[in-house]
């Protein structure tokens, strides 16, 4: 199975690339993200170690549990033959309604059908207040006309 865009990645099919990612985990459908991902796919992400799509889907599953109202932009960083750089902020809110903007890179390792084999995540977590948001857009894809990391100085 073919994921396009395959490496050697460009600029634009590394940005393609990026925003089919955010674009899938703004979906918050934890079965849709996992097929990016081969079957024996390896991930840090924070201090947990993830392997395989089911693990992984998983994963998405508690993820989405605790962070309510999930919205993600991503950006790249580098990329260079099969990898890819990006950084990311998103905005969620745990079940006491406490806002939080966790920032983060990753760096993702593709085989060559174009899906990622290694992710390696690290993410930070900050508190905001409801006032300090700045993604309002409706639950799922970020519009086109929205600001990204480097237009909203994130």
């Amino acid at each position: 199975m073919n994921r396009p865009p395959l490496p050697p990645f460009s600029r634009e099919t590394a940005a393609e690339k990026a925003r089919l990612a955010e674009d899938a985990w703004n979906s918050r459908d934890p079965a849709r993200v996992a097929l990016a991902y081969t079957p024996d796919s390896r991930w840090r992400n924070r201090s947990e170690f993830v392997e395989g799509r089911a693990a992984i889907e998983a994963f998405l599953v508690r993820k989405w549990q605790r962070e309510l109202d999930y919205r993600l932009i991503k950006e790249v960083w580098a990329f260079l033959d099969n990898r890819i750089a990006v950084r990311f902020a998103y905005e969620w809110h745990d079940d006491s309604g406490q806002w939080f903007r966790s920032y983060g890179n990753e760096n993702w390792e593709f085989d060559r059908s174009g899906l990622m084999r290694l992710r390696i995540a690290s993410i930070n977590d900050a508190p905001i207040a409801e006032a300090e948001r700045r993604y309002h857009w409706p639950l799922g894809r970020r519009p086109e006309d929205h600001p990204s990391l480097s237009e909203l100085g994130l």
